[in-house]
């Protein structure tokens, strides 16, 4: 599945994927910001503390250019204008939903616009809001989510605590496994929730209903769908990412001792519904393409079936994508310091593909609609140290986990705060990052 050695297929970047660009943004050029030049991810927000109406906004640096002024100060072709419009609106989903053409024109146009030595740069220093002073909101409407199953070290690590002989199910190396997700309770990086009450077993004979005493984050990446497909029409993998918009990190709390007693026959339920976390940045696809992977499957296990592999899937369908988990406790917060980080996995283990999860989807005929989430699923390591999840990295909470000032974790606490990150880096390209995503337990309500 992972192939260290060979080289990426290049074949789709184009002059704004150049490490040497540099923007008039001076923060754009930190080496270690997540929103250089190179990578200008969409997202939504307003002035903290106004109420002025939600507006498209582009990371860059430590600042947002504000899309609505933007549009309206910057003289733009004609063209670009016509497509800036949706975002000035604060409408990504009818961006998103005019698919890859219109974003490469506007990652285009933005890309000079904010270049060293651009004309416009006059007219847009105005429209820059410092991030610390952007109150960001979901980065587009979510009507559905699905999520997916695709980290087979996590399903492996998983299925041992529950099937040692048996730690996959037959189908899961044939079919991407799935589920149907609660959008209404998707929120933006930020949200404070309460911990979740359910029932539960204990060694008891009779369940309980009380506050979640197994409380886990899980470290997911999130597809945005672009442009959707006609109900009954299915999309091929040929044009399969034709219909991603792009990416954003994903945080599928889970409340596990409630999962473990609802979830046969039907699957989970509440015990995932009660909040999953976006960040709010989607890193588009284009801004992805210099780190891109060919997808391999080991010769000794099954091979996709015919409708969910193809050339460009086996050439460039893999994603080099560094991911990670900080945690910061109460007591951590009250001194000063800062979050740790617990662990560090890589997408490109993924067992399935984002163009797969977009041909299986739709493969029965189901329509999807832009700004549709589909969740990857827990993205965990090959090695112990790299569990997704605190179910992993405890061992069912069996071996609870020591931080550096000696405070230890089975599962969440109230007021722990877990924050999601990631980046992509190559020689000869510019490290981009996705933010954070970051979320605040707190205790239940009483």
């Amino acid at each position: 599945m992972r192939t260290l050695e060979t080289a990426p297929d290049l074949s789709g970047l184009d002059d704004t994927h150049d490490a040497g660009l540099r923007s008039w943004v001076a923060s754009a050029q930190d080496p270690l910001t997540d929103f250089p030049l190179q990578n200008l991810p969409l997202g939504r927000f307003r002035r903290r503390g106004s109420d002025e109406p939600l507006r498209g906004g582009v990371a860059i640096g430590d600042a947002v250019l504000d899309l609505r002024l933007a549009h309206e100060l910057c003289p733009w072709s004609p063209e670009v204008s016509r497509l800036l419009e949706p975002l000035a609106r604060g409408e990504l989903n009818a961006f998103i939903a005019l698919g890859a053409a219109a974003r490469r024109t506007v990652r285009a146009a933005l890309s000079n616009a904010l270049r060293e030595g651009s004309d416009d740069e006059p007219w847009l220093q105005s429209c820059l809001v410092p991030q610390a002073q952007a109150e960001m909101a979901m980065p587009c409407e979510v009507g559905d989510y699905t999520d997916f199953y695709t980290g087979i070290h996590h399903a492996t690590a998983v299925g041992k605590l529950f099937r040692p002989d048996q730690p996959l199910l037959p189908n899961y190396e044939w079919v991407p496994i799935g589920y149907h997700g609660r959008s209404s309770s998707l929120q933006v990086s930020g949200q404070a929730f309460h911990r979740p009450r359910g029932q539960y077993k204990t060694d008891a004979l009779v369940p309980v209903f009380g506050p979640c005493q197994r409380l886990d984050y899980e470290l997911e990446l999130g597809a945005i769908v672009g442009p959707g497909n006609a109900l009954g029409e299915p999309i091929p993998m040929a044009r399969a990412e034709e219909h991603l918009a792009g990416l954003v990190l994903l945080n599928d709390w889970s409340a596990r001792d409630v999962q473990a007693w609802e979830y046969q026959p039907l699957g989970p339920f509440l015990a995932k519904n009660f909040a999953t976390t976006l960040s709010p940045w989607i890193v588009t696809m284009e801004a992805l393409q210099p780190f891109r992977r060919p997808f391999e499957r080991a010769a000794d296990r099954p091979q996709p079936l015919p409708h969910l592999d193809g050339d460009a899937n086996r050439a460039q369908g893999a994603i080099d994508i560094v991911l990670e988990v900080w945690l910061q406790t109460p007591a951590m917060r009250a001194r000063g310091e800062a979050a740790v980080r617990l662990m560090q996995s890589n997408f490109r283990d993924a067992y399935w593909t984002l163009a797969q999860l977009v041909a299986h989807h739709s493969s029965n005929g189901c329509n999807l609609r832009p700004g549709d989430l589909l969740g990857s699923g827990t993205q965990s390591g090959p090695l112990p140290e790299q569990g997704g999840s605190l179910l992993e990295l405890t061992q069912g909470g069996k071996a609870p986990i020591t931080l550096p000032n000696g405070e230890t974790r089975r599962f969440l606490l109230d007021s722990d705060s877990v924050a999601l990150r990631a980046f992509c880096e190559r020689e000869g390209q510019r490290r981009i990052g996705f933010g954070e995503c970051v979320a605040t337990v707190l205790a239940p309500r009483s």
